[in-house]
């Protein structure tokens, strides 16, 4: 079986919530090689939520019920979830390069964006410290920081796995929980667990510190682990609209073969309105592809 970092796709759909499922399905129909990544529990707003009950021909229906029928669309029409969270696209002439958090790297001659929307602010310095003690993926960096002390800002408790690889490189390792978790314990004594609140990141030409709420943390590097990237880190050069994608009527960027649907492309932040878009991105791919 050829091995999927060796193919090149005709598109490569970044996001498994509605609108991204949508546009991988539109193009499966269109048959078009589909590379559609994100988790197969798909998206935690779904499988929350209470009752959807505005979705054409799914009256009422609870969240993660919602979530059940999608996946068994996409496993009739036999596409797979690559599972890898998407940290860069690159455009590449006639296709792109897009890297994943697992440090697999995947080719595909279009893009549809369909990430949803991280409505969390940036902290103070994380932007101007990007690159040069900031990382986004403790897979990809890791080698950086051999015998070295960084810290790690976890969203979600899906992060301990990445803190738990970073012992293995780094010195230590402070970890830093977002999420609400009372006992959060690691086999590596080289993390450590500091319950308190981001301030924002400093140095000099490269990160010094962590500026806690209540501490000040001397460290070499700073992981931030989000479930999305924003846009303009994950796409460089693509045009936005305040927080959100710049789009036209059919959901294309100001990046030819670059598309968006969904959240990413703003309000209102309903199943219906991202899965139509999702329709309209695949479609807009299909004709990109002639």
């Amino acid at each position: 079986m050829e091995n999927i970092q060796d193919e090149v796709f005709d598109a490569a759909v970044i996001g498994t919530g509605p609108a991204g499922i949508s546009a991988a399905i539109t193009l499966t129909v269109r048959n078009k090689k589909v590379l559609l990544l994100g988790s197969r529990s798909l998206s935690d707003k779904i499988s929350k939520a209470h009752a959807v009950r505005n979705y054409p021909g799914l009256p009422e229906i609870a969240g993660n019920d919602f979530q059940k029928k999608m996946l068994e669309h996409l496993d009739v029409l036999g596409i797979p979830v690559t599972e890898d969270q998407i940290t860069a696209c690159y455009a590449l002439g006639d296709t792109f390069s897009l890297t994943g958090r697992s440090s697999r790297t995947y080719t595909a001659k279009t893009v549809i964006i369909a990430s949803g929307i991280n409505f969390g602010k940036p902290f103070e310095g994380e932007e101007q410290f990007l690159g040069r003690g900031v990382s986004y993926c403790a897979t990809c960096d890791a080698a950086l920081y051999k015998n070295k002390t960084v810290a790690v800002v976890a969203q979600t408790e899906k992060e301990e796995s990445e803190a738990a690889f970073l012992a293995e490189n780094c010195a230590e390792v402070y970890y830093i929980p977002m999420y609400k978790k009372e006992d959060i314990h690691f086999e590596s004594s080289k993390v450590k667990v500091i319950q308190d609140a981001v301030v924002s990141v400093s140095g000099g030409m490269k990160v010094q510190k962590l500026v806690l709420k209540n501490q000040e943390l001397d460290v070499d590097g700073v992981f931030i682990l989000r479930d999305s990237v924003k846009p303009s880190q994950l796409v460089p050069g693509i045009e936005l609209d305040g927080n959100h994608i710049a789009v036209d009527r059919q959901c294309r960027t100001n990046l030819k073969g670059c598309f968006a649907c969904g959240d990413i492309t703003g309000a209102p932040y309903q199943y219906i309105k991202a899965a139509g878009e999702g329709n309209v991105a695949a479609l807009s791919a299909v004709e990109y592809l002639k």
